[in-house]
C-alpha cells in the first residue's frame, strides 16, 4: 500500500491547511494538495494527502473515511496511480474520422 491517500467529498471551503490538520491527528503529513479547477481556481471537491509511511496512512483510512467534514461525507482511499494515455488525438486514431462519408468501406 502507498502512503499517498485520495481524499473525496471535501466542502469547497475546505483548505489545505484544514486537511494537513485533520490528517495530523493520524500521523505525519508530507503533503496536502486540494485539486482546482484550472480556469475558476474553485476546488474540485477533492485532493490528494501523502502520509510519511504506509502504517499512518492505512490509520487515516480507517479513522476518516465516512467522516463528516463541513457537513459532506469524506471518501478516504489509496490513491490510485494516475492513467495517461499515450499521445491521445481526441478520438482520431485507427481507421480515423472521415465526417460520415464512406464508412462501409
Amino acid at each position: 500500500m502507498g502512503s499517498k491517500l485520495y481524499v473525496g467529498g471535501l466542502p469547497y471551503s475546505a483548505t489545505e491547511q484544514q486537511l494537513t490538520e485533520t490528517f495530523g491527528a493520524h500521523g505525519t503529513v508530507a503533503s496536502a494538495k486540494i485539486i482546482s479547477d484550472k480556469f475558476t481556481g474553485q476546488s474540485r471537491g477533492f485532493g490528494f494527502v501523502e502520509m510519511s509511511t504506509d502504517a499512518e496512512a492505512k490509520a487515516a483510512i480507517t479513522a476518516l473515511n465516512g467522516t463528516e467534514m463541513g457537513g459532506r461525507t469524506l471518501t478516504v482511499n489509496e490513491a490510485k496511480p494516475m492513467e495517461r494515455s499515450g499521445g491521445g488525438g481526441g478520438g482520431f486514431g485507427g481507421g480515423g474520422d472521415r465526417g460520415g462519408k464512406r464508412d462501409r468501406w
